[in-house]
């Protein structure tokens, strides 16, 4: 069912969609960078497909195996429709970043900021662009494979704590919205 997903985004960005595939109900596109956004948007708007639900953003380092280096990849799915695809952009080591879907489905805005926390690729854009795992003196991103794992982290001091997230009224910094 959902090969009509990238039909469509074929028919649609023709040179921008780099490749797909389809296996085992799984459709994927490798989409051009500069045109992220602009899939994404016909992705959640287009009438036939109406992408609502992001899934996840990734990321794959292919270090010392490919050029480009990195992929960032988005799994997106249809409520209405009862479709998925998985899209997918390279990224070289030279500019690792790419254009933050944030705008186009609020519910990236988690899956952006593990990905920047982690693989060190920066999503332009974002309203909030910081760790989320790690924190904030942590130097590197601990999911590249070129990071060194007996690596030793900064100590830092212990921090007071304002209140408990878990609180009915949150501070406003304590937050995670764009």
């Amino acid at each position: 069912m959902a090969e009509i997903v990238l039909d469509r985004l074929r028919r649609k960005f023709g040179d921008a969609i780099l490749e797909t595939a389809s296996q085992h109900g799984d459709e994927t596109a490798v989409v051009e960078r500069d045109r992220l956004a602009e899939i994404a948007e016909f992705l959640r708007d287009d009438r036939e497909l109406q992408f609502d639900t992001p899934i996840d953003c990734t990321a794959v380092d292919w270090y010392q195996r490919r050029e480009p280096r990195f992929d960032v990849i988005y799994h997106l799915y249809s409520m209405r429709r009862r479709h998925r695809v998985r899209v997918k952009v390279h990224v070289p080591e030279s500019d690792p970043s790419v254009v933050s879907l944030t705008p186009v489905w609020r519910g990236m805005n988690w899956h952006e900021r593990e990905t920047w926390d982690l693989y060190g690729i920066r999503f332009v854009g974002h309203p909030n662009l910081k760790r989320v795992l790690m924190y904030e003196e942590f130097e590197g991103h601990p999911l590249r494979k070129d990071y060194p794992i007996d690596k030793r982290q900064p100590l830092i001091k212990m921090r007071p704590v304002k209140q408990v997230p878990t609180q009915k009224h949150p501070p406003a910094d304590m937050l995670n919205e764009p």
